[in-house]
C-alpha cells in the first residue's frame, strides 16, 4: 500500500534540499560500501542550519553529522534525509533514536531502507515518537544514487556495469588486437571518474596480455579492487596490475591451474606482489560476484572483452552498460567487437535496453542504458 502521508504537500523548497541531501552524499562516491551513500540537511525556519554526510563504512550516518552541526537549533526543525533512518544497531546506534532524541519535528524522507533490517521500521518509530515524516521526495534520483546498494540488498550480488568503447563500424581493437586508443581523452577521463565510484574492475585474462591495463581512476578519486579472471593463469610476469602498491589486485582461478609446472613463475611473482590468488571450484562471473559481495563491493565496472562480456551478461551479472562510440572506422573481419557469442539467433532476441540516455563527451559518444533481463535472470539464479 502507498504511504499516506507521500501524499502531503511537497514543496520546490523540499526538493532543493533533498537535492542537497544528494549532492552531499557524492562526496563520499567510492568510500562507503557496503553502506549507502547518504547525505542530511537540517532546517529551521526555512534556514539550513546542520549538514553532512556519510563519509565511509563505519563511521557515523550523515543525520548524526547534520545534527552535531546543528546542536540546539534542531529542536523543532526539520531532518532533510535521502534514505530513510536507521532502526537497528549495525557498527553505529540507530539514526531514528539520535533524531527524536534531538526534538527534529519532522523529517522528510527520499526513498525507504531496502535493507531487511531497516525496511521502514525507521519511519515507524520515528512517527510512533510523534515525528511527522514525509516519504519519497526525490524518490527516483535517490534510488539511482545508490542503485548498487539497492541491488545488493534485493540480489545479494552487485550491481554489474558494463562499458566497453568501440569504432562507428563496432570494432573494440583492430585485427592485431590493438586498441590504444579507441575514444579521445575527455571519454578516458570521464571513465577514470567511473572507476573512482566503483568497488572492483574485472578484467579477463587477454585484456592483461593484449592491453596492459592499469584500471586505476588516474588520480580522479579513489582506486577500485582490481579483478583478473583467468582460466588459464597464461598471464604474463609483468603487468600494471602486479603494482599493488598503486591499488590492490585479486585473480581469480580454478585450483587445477595452481598445480601444473608453467603456473610457478607466475604464482611466485604474485606472491611477492601481493597480488591475492583465490581459486574457485567452478570460475563463473556470477561466482566471482558472489565473491565481490562477501567482500562489501556494491558496484562492480566489468571493462572486459567480448567474450567474458557475453558470459557476465548471460550470467545476469550486468546490470547496466555505458557504450563509447567514437566516429572512427577501423575495419577487418576478424578485428573483436564488445559482445561475443550470446546464442541469439534472431534479431528478435536481442537484449534492449531501457532507460536509454545519450552524450557527446570530448568527440565521442556515450549511450547507457539498463538491461532489466539481465538483473531478471539474477534473480532467478539467486532464487
Amino acid at each position: 500500500m502507498p504511504d499516506p502521508q507521500s501524499f502531503l504537500p511537497v514543496t520546490s523548497f523540499d526538493r532543493q534540499m533533498m537535492q542537497r541531501c544528494l549532492s552531499l552524499a557524492r562526496q563520499a562516491t567510492g568510500y562507503t560500501a557496503p553502506n549507502p551513500m547518504v547525505g542530511a540537511v537540517v532546517v529551521q525556519a526555512n534556514q539550513v542550519v546542520g549538514e553532512g554526510f556519510h563519509p565511509k563504512a563505519g563511521d557515523p550516518h550523515a543525520e548524526v553529522f547534520a545534527l552535531r552541526t546543528a546542536g540546539d537549533r534542531a529542536q523543532g526543525a526539520t531532518l532533510y534525509v535521502n534514505l530513510e533512518p536507521c532502526s537497528h544497531y549495525g557498527r553505529t546506534p540507530p539514526c531514528a533514536d539520535a533524531v527524536i532524541a534531538a526534538g527534529i519535528a519532522k523529517v522528510v524522507v527520499g526513498m525507504v531502507d531496502p535493507n531487511p533490517q531497516v525496511a521502514g521500521q525507521g519511519i515507524e518509530r520515528l512517527r510512533a515518537a510523534g515525528v511527522e515524516v514525509i516519504v519519497g521526495v526525490e524518490e527516483a534520483d535517490c534510488l539511482k544514487l545508490n542503485e548498487g546498494f539497492v541491488h545488493r540488498m534485493k540480489y545479494q550480488r552487485p550491481f554489474g556495469i558494463l562499458k566497453y568503447a568501440m569504432t562507428l563500424d563496432g570494432k573494440i581493437a583492430t585485427s592485431t588486437g590493438h586498441s590504444a586508443w579507441v575514444t579521445a581523452p575527455p571519454a578516458r577521463t570521464w571513465v577514470h571518474q567511473l572507476r573512482s565510484g566503483c568497488d572492483a574492475v574485472i578484467v579477463g585474462g587477454n585484456t592483461v596480455r593484449q592491453d596492459h591495463p592499469a584500471l586505476t581512476s588516474h588520480g580522479q578519486g579513489r582506486n577500485p579492487l582490481r579483478v583478473v579472471m583467468s582460466r588459464s593463469l597464461d598471464l604474463p610476469l609483468e603487468a600494471q596490475l602486479w603494482q599493488t602498491e598503486v591499488a590492490p589486485t585479486v585473480v581469480f582461478t580454478e585450483p587445477e591451474r595452481l598445480n601444473l609446472p608453467e603456473a610457478r613463475p607466475l604464482l611466485q611473482k604474485l606472491e611477492h606482489q601481493g597480488v591475492e590468488l583465490v581459486a574457485l571450484e567452478s570460475l563463473t562471473p556470477d561466482r566471482v560476484m558472489q565473491n565481490l559481495a562477501q567482500r562489501g563491493a556494491l558496484l562492480v565496472l566489468w571493462e572486459s572483452g567480448g567474450v567474458l562480456s557475453a558470459e557476465a551478461i548471460q550470467a545476469g551479472s550486468i546490470q547496466k552498460v555505458y557504450a563509447f562510440i567514437a566516429p572512427k572506422l577501423v575495419g577487418g573481419k576478424m578485428a573483436p567487437s564488445p559482445i561475443g557469442e550470446l546464442g541469439f539467433t534472431a534479431m528478435t532476441q536481442a537484449l534492449m535496453l531501457e532507460e536509454v540516455q545519450s552524450q557527446l563527451i570530448g568527440t565521442d559518444y556515450l549511450i547507457e542504458g539498463y538491461l532489466r533481463q539481465a538483473e531478471q535472470s539474477e534473480s532467478n539464479a539467486a532464487g
